[in-house]
């Protein structure tokens, strides 16, 4: 295993553990995430993300996999089992994984899945019709980036 591979598995195995600050510190300063729901997310909003969703998400469960460094990407599978807080409805996301890594940290990190698949879990029927719309999408993250900013808001607080 490369030492690239080494931090994407200590990565997840982190995620599994719900160890938020053990993922944070993957993260370089001038990181930027995205996936479907988050969007140009920079180093700072992408360590309250994933600490905001691993406190919300007491069921939640992970398993990861596949981890390949091949040229200047590490790529990884992981599913991720829980409760989308929102409607109390169980999710079962399937993620490919990709990892830009410059000196041990993570610089780009870009999570898909496919966004209907997830609506219908999370959202019942409303997103059975819906879940392929992109006004529905959008709506998505403006309320997924609304949850983050009052987040990290109150984290500034304490």
């Amino acid at each position: 295993m490369t030492a690239n591979e080494k931090l994407i598995h200590q990565f997840y195995t982190a995620f599994q553990q719900k160890d938020y600050e053990t993922m944070q510190h993957s993260y370089a300063e001038n990181a930027v995430f995205n996936d479907a729901a988050f969007v140009n997310l920079n180093a700072s909003e992408v360590r309250a993300m994933w600490q905001m969703l691993i406190s919300r998400g007491a069921d939640m469960k992970l398993s990861f996999g596949d981890i390949k460094e091949i040229g200047d990407t590490v790529t990884a599978y992981w599913e991720a089992h829980y409760t989308f807080t929102a409607t109390g409805k169980k999710v079962v996301n399937k993620i490919n994984a990709e990892f830009e890594i410059k000196d041990g940290k993570i610089i780009k990190h870009t999570d898909r899945f496919d966004f209907y698949t997830w609506a219908k879990q999370a959202f019942g029927f409303g997103g059975f019709i819906l879940g392929w719309a992109k006004f529905f999408q959008e709506k998505v993250r403006q309320t997924a980036r609304k949850k983050l900013d009052e987040y990290m808001l109150k984290l500034n607080r304490r």
